[in-house]
């Protein structure tokens, strides 16, 4: 699985399923570009980035494999990612979406925290299957009975290797991997004007990615301006993550606390 895990920064341990190629790890960073289009203007980057989870089209390559299920496809790099984008059609004009799996951050904001999973289609060469959607191709019955163990086995994610970037890799999310992201940057880059604006909203920082749930509630305007809709922090999206922020905030604090007091008697004890 070395491609799989190549173009990602990963500190902590792997975990496999013990015979199909599924892992369970973290630290992990995705990226998806989309076409900009001005109805975009005036929506939260919260509203942005649950737009990327759609339901697939009757027509799309991902309806005739898992059929019902909603899906966002993502990337290993930026560079991986525009490559895709324009594959099918993005120009000068997009957004570049930065994510991260939230249980990965130094202080999460989605319960509970999780590792996220990953299916490898490498292993079965995944992105063949998808050419032969892709041109109407008849798939085998072994290709079927495979994208069948996939949808039984409820994966976050499917990686599986980039047909227009060198050593890239895509990773398909499903809903409930979707819902174990959190947002590091929304960048938006209108290359078609004659100064190639852009403009990003951070939403979290550090190597620890630590959240700044504010960054949520801002929205794009013409000329790559920025404002904040301070209704974002009456919104049920905005009160959850920071519960969570809030509940892991205060057991790390207790955590260190109950280090310190250790630290402490060590230093006050009896000596013979």
């Amino acid at each position: 699985m070395s491609e799989l895990f190549s173009n990602q920064d990963l500190n902590s341990g792997i975990y496999k399923h013990k015979s199909l190629p599924i892992v369970m790890t973290d630290n992990f960073h995705f990226f998806r570009c989309v076409r900009f289009d001005e109805s975009f203007y005036g929506k939260t980057i919260s509203e942005l980035h649950l737009g990327n989870l759609r339901v697939a089209k009757d027509d799309s390559r991902y309806s005739n494999l898992f059929p019902g299920m909603k899906t966002s496809y993502w990337a290993d790099s930026p560079k991986t990612a525009r490559a895709e984008a324009r594959k099918w059609g993005m120009k000068n004009n997009y957004f570049l979406f930065w994510a991260y799996d939230d249980g990965s951050s130094f202080r999460p904001t989605v319960y509970p925290r999780e590792m996220i999973k990953v299916y490898d289609g490498f292993h079965f060469g995944f992105d063949k299957i998808l050419h032969k959607v892709e041109e109407k191709e008849e798939l085998t019955k072994e290709e079927k009975e495979y994208i069948e163990q996939i949808a039984y086995e409820k994966p976050d994610c499917l990686a599986y290797k980039s047909s227009v970037s060198k050593d890239g890799v895509c990773f398909l999310f499903f809903e409930s991997g979707f819902k174990k992201l959190s947002l590091r940057e929304v960048r938006l880059r209108l290359g078609d004007c004659t100064s190639k604006r852009t403009k990003r909203v951070p939403c979290a920082g550090t190597s620890d990615f630590i959240p700044y749930l504010d960054g949520y509630g801002y929205e794009f305007l013409p000329k790559c301006r920025i404002r904040f809709q301070e209704e974002y922090q009456k919104s049920d999206e905005y009160k959850l993550r920071n519960q969570v922020y809030e509940y892991y905030s205060k057991h790390y604090l207790e955590k260190m606390k109950l280090m310190n007091n250790g630290d402490n008697d060590d230093e006050t004890g009896t000596t013979d």
